[in-house]
């Protein structure tokens, strides 16, 4: 059996990094640019100071700014409409992972006769040919979609809404511009949760069954890097070495998840598209029960995690018993919910969700199989 490891794209990173926008745009042969980005950013003047560093490289842009946390495919479809419309070469996105999901799927919308939702699944081999080239600009720390090939989005259609995952090397973007200064004013709640997101990635992808131990040392760092700084990000927000630090981390999650994810990630999806929960939120919420349910089939990995977020223990069994307890335990000192209904999930909800998840190829990474009811235990076990 032989396997494909494939590591991102070109990135930027440090403070003021967001300056080098322009001269990257003018390498990449770029006149206009189209920036994707959401109306909090932009109200934040995160898009005009990119803006600004474009208008010095004498590269001109447009602002679509209608993205919101989960992305539809009726965004995707207006945002390559202006695409087209300002005449742009570029796709530069401004944002979380919403934004840059949104930029990798209108450069295929805005080039291709193809629609979105079969793109799922083997559909990405139907993206063909050059795509116009992205630059992304992460504004939080916990996607990681700046270096992946992954963009979801909900398809809407006839009044019926479904979250797919398309996942293809032509959606990566050229460039990663990572500036810890775009960071600095996320709110503690959404500094914790982003970076629990970044925590599920390290932690899903390091315990994936599937060969690729360049992904598990990343993973591995990456759980290192956020069990040093997460606390200190959110609980000293104006701390630039920890906003760094949480940027890096986010990133490698990124990278090693090309590995695989898992249960944890099925669930949260599926709680993002059901019940608009904040993907990270619910990452942190499911990702405990997930450890324990997974424990019996590689309790070293899991042990490894343990250890480095703080379990005690003097051998693997302990340690990998600990691991949950250790994640519920950075949970409570962030000051997140205990559960999914603190959250505003209620049981009857629940064997929906789990049918949402089922369907869902990240549990396919999981390294104890699961199917729908296994899913609605692991809910049950996360309220």
């Amino acid at each position: 059996m032989s396997v494909v490891w494939t590591f991102p794209t070109r990135i930027l990173f440090g403070e003021g990094v967001v300056e080098e926008i322009g001269r990257e745009a003018a390498h990449l042969g770029a006149r206009h640019a189209l920036i994707v980005t959401c109306a909090g950013v932009a109200d934040a003047g995160l898009a005009s100071l990119v803006g600004q560093a474009l208008d010095m490289a004498g590269v001109a842009y447009s602002v679509f700014d209608s993205v919101t946390t989960n992305p539809t495919s009726t965004q995707v479809d207006r945002a390559s409409e202006a695409f087209r419309g300002a005449h742009a070469d570029l796709v530069v996105a401004v944002g979380g992972g919403a934004a840059i999901d949104v930029a990798k799927l209108l450069r295929v919308r805005a080039t291709q006769e193809v629609a979105l939702a079969d793109l799922a699944g083997d559909g990405a081999a139907r993206i063909t040919g050059p795509l116009p080239p992205l630059i992304a600009v992460p504004t939080t720390s916990g996607t990681g979609s700046e270096v992946s090939r992954i963009a979801t989005v909900t398809i809407e259609r006839d009044h019926v809404r479904r979250r797919i995952v398309v996942s293809s090397p032509t959606l990566l973007p050229n460039v990663a511009v990572l500036d810890p200064r775009l960071t600095l004013g996320l709110s503690p709640e959404l500094t914790a949760t982003t970076g629990f997101e970044a925590l599920a990635h390290c932690i899903e992808a390091f315990c994936s069954p599937a060969l690729h131990p360049m992904a598990d040392a990343v993973a591995l760092e990456g759980i290192e890097i956020v069990a040093r700084n997460l606390e200190r990000a959110v609980r000293e927000p104006r701390d630039l070495a920890a906003r760094s630090a949480m940027m890096e981390a986010s990133m490698m999650g990124g990278v090693a998840a090309q590995k695989g994810l898992g249960a944890a990630h099925a669930l949260a999806l599926a709680l993002g598209s059901e019940q608009k929960l904040h993907h990270g939120l619910a990452c942190a919420l499911c990702l405990p029960a997930v450890l324990d349910f997974n424990r019996s089939a590689n309790a070293l990995k899991t042990a490894r995690v343990g250890r480095i977020l703080g379990a005690r223990g003097d051998d693997v069994e302990t340690l990998a018993f600990e691991a949950s307890g250790a994640v519920r335990a950075l949970r409570k000192h962030l000051h997140l919910p205990a559960g999914l209904a603190e959250a505003g999930v209620t049981d009857d909800e629940l064997p929906r969700i789990a049918a949402v998840a089922a369907a869902d190829p990240a549990h396919l990474g999981n390294p104890r199989p699961c199917d729908a009811d296994d899913l609605l235990s692991l809910l049950r076990a996360s309220m």
